[in-house]
């Protein structure tokens, strides 16, 4: 049963827009996934400014994925990576106790071109919010894939369809890429208290109703079926809860005054900025 259906809201972030899904007043969680947003899809001209780019920012009792469907975007972080984030990789930041990076549109810079992805944050079990922080990338070939002539699935982060994701996670989850050609038919993965599925592209229907791109269905437990009208890509995510979450700026936490001391301690300048990328950062609202 479906017991929410959210719409994006779109919003422009100086440059190119963002459609917000999650956290949303009558559901701020799916699992253990707090955030949601899809970027884009944008045409970004050759010459773009630098202020498109995301400065270096902190987070906190997190882990964040940037997927892509088109483009390409640079990351650096305060553990020292550098890596170029491209269509169908996993790029997996666990923040943890304290981490800062940097998404810079380089590439768009020099060579314009699409932009459009998800990018999602996953909240960490209570137990694990102050681990170390850590950056993991996966190529796409790593990634466990089905398909048929009708349905294409690539399993991102966490279990599902029998089959488990080599990108390492702290609690319960699935995160799921599927395309599907018009008439076939897909089914949530059971055995997690909370699921859903965002629409990408293309037109699908669940129990009766029709839904297009930028809708997130969350559906209740037991059988979720969904029906492509015509050929469609979606996102299906879920997990296990981890319990209440506060979240404000780019921090996460179960404690209010987690958040606090995290703001005091950007704010006075104790977070080490990204080692590649320490020359300016975005200040706290």
């Amino acid at each position: 049963m479906i017991e929410l259906v959210i719409e994006q809201r779109r919003r422009d972030l100086g440059g190119f827009e963002v459609g917000r899904v999650l956290p949303f007043a009558q559901r701020r969680m799916v699992g253990p996934f707090i955030f949601l947003d899809r970027m884009g899809p944008a045409q970004f001209a050759a010459g773009i400014p630098r202020s498109v780019d995301v400065r270096p920012h902190p987070h906190i009792g997190l882990s964040t994925l940037t997927y892509l469907f088109e483009g390409e975007i640079m990351h650096r972080d305060s553990v020292g990576s550098e890596q170029a984030i491209r269509p169908g990789e996993v790029n997996w930041m666990v923040a943890g106790r304290g981490i800062t990076h940097s998404e810079r549109f380089e590439r768009a810079r020099r060579e314009g071109g699409r932009m459009d992805g998800l990018q999602a944050w996953v909240a960490l079990p209570k137990e694990h919010e102050e681990t170390e922080p850590a950056f993991f990338h996966h190529e796409v070939a790593e990634l466990p894939e089905d398909h048929d002539k009708a349905d294409r699935r690539r399993l991102i982060a966490g279990e599902a369809y029998g089959a488990r994701s080599p990108v390492r996670t702290h609690s319960p989850l699935f995160y799921v890429y599927c395309e599907l050609a018009a008439g076939a038919r897909e089914a949530l993965p059971g055995g997690y208290a909370e699921r859903a599925a965002y629409v990408i592209s293309g037109e699908i229907e669940a129990e009766g109703r029709r839904f297009t791109e930028g809708q997130l269905l969350v559906f209740a437990p037991g059988e979720a079926v969904l029906h492509a009208h015509t050929p469609a890509r979606l996102m299906l995510l879920g997990g296990e809860p981890v319990g209440e979450r506060f979240i404000e700026w780019n921090f996460v936490s179960s404690s209010k005054a987690r958040i606090e001391q995290a703001k005091a301690d950007w704010r006075a300048g104790r977070m080490k900025l990204p080692d590649l990328d320490d020359q300016e950062f975005i200040p706290l609202p």
